[in-house]
């Protein structure tokens, strides 16, 4: 087996310490093996990871599993994700060093610790996942339009403009304030939307849609807590509108894993949206912007690591 490490050294900004923790680790664990092949690489701008995992697995010998370890925040877990998928021979392996796991979360949080050990995550197997695939792009987690995806995007871009601390002190204020003016604006929280699932004609008015391949989103249970990533279906909630009062406690209540009763939730394989005019589209931690979109549940389209022998839990365990 080929393991294969790539850092995003911008989840390490000033904590260069850390990323230097790892490598020691990483360094003093393969020493001790035996005819091991490994490499650790640097992604420096978004979607280099995929040409890095394409040219260490042209260097693989024919037959070997390649295992990329991706090692920071969803940023560099999507661009590895997007250079493994589909390839018989490479898994993935979530190395967590950002702010949010939304992922890793569906095995406990007491377990999350368990993925930055790299002696565990190197021995452990790795299980069949399903992924969301839209055009020739893949996501692991899931797919917000609307409200979410809006809000999302407006905090971020504030987050880029500010120091972490500064960013720290306003983000829950800003993210509150997001919201409120958000569900006061029709054109965004109160949309029409073309809507076909496995052919079925959903469309209407609403505040959110949310296409689930795990529970979870910003580190919180979300309305379809039973989603479970390789059962090879889409676990899909859509958020009627509502007068905007109504929107608020209706999206608040989806964010705290329960059910509005505004809440069609439908599971299929594939899922087309349309708008008149562009939207907003977030893909786990990738934003887009477009008159519609696609999606498809890809069944076990990746080979995702898991250590301790944990496995996903079955649907009806995760609705309990």
């Amino acid at each position: 087996m080929k393991h294969v490490f790539v850092f995003d050294p911008k989840a390490f900004y000033n904590q260069q310490w850390k990323m230097d923790n790892i490598l020691d680790s990483i360094g003093q664990f393969f020493r001790t093996q035996e005819n091991v092949d490994f490499s650790i690489l640097y992604s420096r701008y978004r979607r280099n990871a995929i040409t890095l995992i394409q040219d260490e697995v042209d260097k693989a010998k024919p037959g070997d599993i390649v295992r990329i370890y991706a090692v920071g925040g969803e940023e560099i877990l999507f661009d590895c994700l997007n250079g493994a998928a589909h390839f018989p021979n490479i898994q993935l392996a979530a190395v967590p060093y950002g702010e949010s796991n939304d992922f890793l979360k569906i095995f406990g949080d007491e377990n999350i610790e368990s993925f930055r050990d790299i002696p565990s995550l190197v021995v452990s197997d790795a299980l069949p996942t399903d992924a969301i695939r839209w055009d020739v792009n893949y996501a692991l987690n899931s797919c917000y339009i609307g409200m979410n995806a809006v809000i999302s995007k407006k905090v971020k871009d504030m987050k880029s403009k500010l120091n972490k601390f500064s960013f720290t002190i306003f983000s829950n204020l800003s993210s509150s304030l997001n919201f409120f003016m958000t569900a006061f604006d029709r054109n965004m929280s109160a949309r029409e939307f073309e809507i076909s699932i496995d052919d079925v004609n959903y469309s209407g008015h609403y505040s959110l849609i949310h296409v689930a391949n795990g529970p979870y989103y910003a580190g919180k249970i979300t309305g379809v807590k039973e989603a479970v990533p390789d059962d090879g279906l889409l676990d899909i909630a859509l958020l009627k509108s509502s007068h905007p009062l109504g929107t608020l406690a209706s999206m608040r209540k989806y964010s705290k894993g329960k059910r509005p009763k505004n809440c069609i939730i439908v599971q299929g394989k594939s899922i087309t949206v349309k708008s008149k005019n562009q939207i907003w589209i977030q893909l786990d931690n990738e934003y887009i912007q477009d008159t519609g979109i696609t999606l498809t549940a890809v069944s076990h389209a990746v080979q995702m690591v898991a250590t301790k022998g944990l496995s996903y839990p079955i649907a009806s365990m995760a609705e309990a």
